[in-house]
């Protein structure tokens, strides 16, 4: 199943940045550089969902928005 995945995104021309697993008979090449950093933005959206009011959207402006995912971001941070 993985194979043919990563043949359907091959022929999209799109670049599979996932591992193999560890027990894996003949495992595939990726670029683990580019993996490390989908791994750490996918955990920041994560932690982003855990306030609601980031995960949801709420605020109706923009920059109200944004303003929330730096309070947000600032918050993590500080943590």
């Amino acid at each position: 199943a993985k194979a043919r995945l990563l043949d359907r995104l091959e022929q999209r021309q799109v670049e599979a940045v996932i591992p193999p697993k560890s027990n894996q008979k003949q495992p595939w090449e990726f670029d683990r550089d580019k993996y490390h950093w989908r791994h750490l933005i996918e955990n920041l959206f994560a932690k982003w969902k855990q306030y609601r009011g980031i995960a949801t959207h709420y605020d109706k402006q923009a920059s109200a928005f944004l303003g929330g995912i730096h309070w947000v971001a600032a918050v993590i941070w500080l943590n």
